[in-house]
């Protein structure tokens, strides 16, 4: 019998949540098959088995965040064709070699402790019967007030692991969400966002007077924002304080914010320059549908030079949009709103789209900035991209 925990998946992700698993006890598998798919921080992943054989447990619900280190499943190697005659001691060696491979040695030993020791949010003590759990959910279960106690554990024996307290903290704190998948990852980018960027917001309108009635919007934002980029370098950058350097990029790679039901997203149109119309909205429509069904690779959301917020397309006129480090820049673009202009002496009503351009002031000027945005309004007023 082997057991398969939760490998590091790359970049220093410690949390993944569980999208779907794609075995079930008793199935058979083999080495490299795909048995569940996993959302980290970055991305969606696709967990493949290391061993062959049959699946004798499996640990953790779709919908669960779990760590390193954290359990998935116990295989049966009895019966497949490369089984060999294990012994206690060469099994504890090879799951001490597990253990190794992940980030932190995460411990994969319970150990059984005091309800007295860990009981939380009353004053009557309970009594002294004895709770197996991993000692990160106990730890967890300390955080949150959920009471262990309470909580049937899902591992080996009925040892209490994470995903347990994640699922108990539901149920024991009603209105408490835990937050998972990109809402999650939103609190940690954000914060470094406000804690290391000196952020400046510059707001203009552009006028769209000229545009035909059937336009593109966002595809007119992205070419405006790189003729803009092209125009004015500086924000099309990325800036390392503890170096003190600053990255210029020829190349024009935009996050694109895409809101879901399961958080914010922001995949990355590589090389936008190069597109044409139709080209940046087929990238469009088929990058949102991937982000809907969650199946949109790691890769997809790396290497943003500068990003684009479109929020006007559900509400709001301007904003203060968050710089995402080592970025400089992000646009964003409100709701098209109703202009009364003066033409040939008489006034006119025009519609007019209200841009909002975040900027980190440590490694762009005033007037890069400003350059920056009076780029963007220029092309954004011309009839055609």
């Amino acid at each position: 019998m082997k057991t398969f925990s939760l490998p590091d998946l790359g970049e220093g992700l410690a949390e993944s949540e569980i999208i779907e698993w794609h075995v079930s006890v008793g199935d058979t598998v083999e080495v490299d098959q795909v048995v569940l798919t996993v959302e980290t921080a970055k991305a969606t992943v696709e967990v493949p088995a290391p061993y062959s054989g049959t699946i004798v447990s499996r640990h953790g619900n779709e919908g669960d965040v779990i760590t390193i280190g954290s359990l998935l499943l116990e295989i049966d190697e009895t019966n497949s064709t490369d089984a060999g005659v294990e012994k206690a001691s060469q099994s504890e060696k090879e799951q001490r070699a597990d253990a190794a491979t992940v980030v932190g040695n995460v411990s994969h030993h319970a150990q059984s402790v005091s309800v007295d020791e860990f009981w939380v949010g009353s004053q009557v003590k309970p009594s002294s019967e004895q709770i197996s759990a991993l000692p990160a959910a106990r730890m967890l279960a300390q955080k949150l007030g959920v009471n262990l106690k309470q909580i049937n554990g899902s591992g080996p024996n009925g040892v209490i692991v994470e995903a347990d307290v994640y699922r108990a903290c539901d149920q024991q704190l009603p209105g408490t969400e835990v937050l998972k998948g990109a809402r999650r990852t939103m609190v940690g980018s954000m914060t470094e966002a406000h804690q290391q960027v000196a952020a400046v917001t510059i707001t203009e309108e552009a006028l769209l007077d000229k545009w035909p009635k059937d336009e593109d919007i966002t595809t007119r934002i992205i070419q405006a924002i790189v003729s803009a980029c092209e125009q004015e370098s500086a924000l099309n950058a990325w800036f390392d304080a503890e170096t003190m350097t600053r990255c210029v990029h020829n190349k024009v790679n935009i996050g694109i914010a895409v809101d879901s039901p399961h958080g914010l997203y922001v995949p990355v149109l590589r090389d936008a320059g190069s597109l044409n119309p139709k080209a940046i909205r087929r990238w469009i429509d088929e990058t949102a549908e991937g982000i809907r069904a969650r199946k949109i690779g790691r890769e997809e959301f790396q290497h943003a030079t500068i990003t684009l917020s479109n929020f006007g397309a559900i509400a709001g006129i301007y904003a203060t949009p968050v710089v995402t480090p080592p970025q400089v820049a992000i646009v964003g673009a409100g709701r098209l709103i109703d202009k009364l202009v003066m033409k040939d002496n008489k006034p006119l009503s025009v519609k007019a789209m209200p841009l909002s351009v975040t900027f980190d002031h440590r490694a762009c000027t005033g007037g890069e900035a400003a350059r920056f945005v009076r780029a963007l309004v220029q092309h954004l007023s011309k009839p055609h991209g």
